[in-house]
């Protein structure tokens, strides 16, 4: 909420204001429940999606010397030689590990949608598939234009952080191509994507809050769901750590804000990891108790074996953020602050699971493959999931890849 502060230059509204108009509105579309949060997400992707597909464009005709109030000319490669793409070699390699985890994060909540979605079946596995496909063209190409045409020894890049959106590395090459007035036209678009983040946060908290009580392994009061399908406990009580954002108007608020976002810095890690080897155990259990393949409406492109990989490239990451927060970049000394303020979430994940083992009184580590619950919650029985199965080889869709990605990213 602090964007338009850093947008406007000299601007002095009180940044509670801005706080406040963002809570409303994220408060207000949680009242309408799942449609509410669906249909914004629907506006608000539109607009991302087109936006960075024209800042894909743009950044092609900048790096090719087309704007012509750019005299930098033809760029081409010059910037990945010259400072250079990476910086401070593996240790600046690894040390933004967290922040690409940050931004990649989110894809699970198409399985946490499941439960509301009105065919699963159909809809989960279809948002699934484009997941891959959309991460490819925005976020590897985009980011990858970006490096193209804003080179990585830029000082605005230091600020780059929080809500300094006059500091986004697409902003920064709209600027350092001489273009006028589109700088604030995507900073309105940044706003927006804050606020579909955030919008995206708060249905995940409220449903794992929701699912926590129901399953006994948090307050039973929050499994209390009305009649339009709202968790209004859950919302209640994420309204009420919502207004930690006017911590801001405090000298020491950026001091806080560093401190909450250490809590969940590594979270992406552990959710990824585990889903990974959730799904490991699950295919295991399916076989053991003597399910096919042909049974599963979504079957994971690479299998168990891509999950493997997964939940190895997952640990990688942790021992890597644990090096670069025990040794920062720059050589300084080991520093406890700074350790705990990169790698404070992975204690606190581990403190929870073991005061659950303490509190539950369940010492065991894993259920066997033979005794795991792989049926409860189908809304189909397995006969009618096989028919779907024999149907969908009969009418597959486009088997050539162009037409694949274009399904997939519309």
């Amino acid at each position: 909420a602090l964007t338009i502060s850093f947008w406007k230059k000299g601007a002095e509204t009180n940044v509670g204001v801005w706080v406040t108009i963002f809570l409303v509105a994220l408060c207000a579309i949680q009242v309408f429940g799942v449609r509410g949060y669906g249909e914004v997400e629907f506006v608000l992707a539109i607009i991302k999606v087109t936006a960075t597909i024209g800042f894909i464009i743009l950044a092609i005709i900048i790096d090719c010397g087309g704007v012509p109030t750019d005299d930098r000319g033809y760029i081409g490669a010059r910037y990945w030689h010259d400072p250079g793409a990476f910086r401070n070699g593996f240790k600046g390699f690894c040390s933004v590990f967290v922040t690409a985890s940050f931004a990649f994060g989110g894809t699970e909540l198409t399985g946490l949608a499941a439960a509301e979605a009105a065919n699963p079946m159909r809809s989960i596995p279809m948002a699934t598939k484009q997941v891959f496909w959309r991460i490819s063209l925005f976020y590897v190409v985009g980011l990858f234009l970006v490096g193209l045409v804003v080179p990585s020894d830029n000082p605005g890049l230091l600020h780059a952080s929080g809500a300094a959106t006059a500091y986004s590395p697409f902003v920064i090459a709209i600027n350092l191509a001489g273009i006028r007035a589109l700088p604030s036209i995507f900073n309105v678009v940044i706003l927006l994507a804050v606020l579909s983040v955030a919008n995206s946060c708060t249905y995940a908290s409220t449903r794992t809050m929701q699912a926590l009580g129901q399953t006994n392994m948090g307050p039973s009061f929050l499994a209390y769901v009305d009649k339009k399908g709202r968790p209004l406990w859950c919302v209640l009580i994420q309204i009420a750590f919502g207004f930690l954002a006017y911590i801001n108007e405090a000298s020491t608020g950026s001091t806080i804000f560093t401190w909450l976002l250490a809590l969940s810095g590594l979270a992406n890690f552990f959710i990824w990891g585990t889903i990974c080897l959730s799904h490991i155990r699950f295919r295991a259990g399916w076989k053991a108790q003597g399910h096919t393949l042909d049974e599963l409406p979504y079957k994971a492109f690479f299998g168990v074996y891509g999950s493997a990989i997964g939940l190895t490239l997952n640990i990688i990451c942790l021992v890597a953020q644990f090096y670069v927060a025990l040794f920062p970049v720059g050589g300084a000394p080991p520093d406890a602050g700074a350790f705990f303020e990169s790698y404070l979430a992975a204690p606190l994940i581990l403190a929870l699971y073991v005061f659950w083992k303490l509190w539950s009184r369940d010492f065991s580590w894993y259920i066997k493959a033979k005794d795991m619950d792989v049926t409860t919650g189908l809304r189909a029985n397995l006969d009618e999931i096989r028919e779907m199965a024999e149907e969908k080889r009969r009418t597959a869709g486009p088997k050539n890849l162009p037409m694949k990605i274009v399904r997939a990213l519309f």
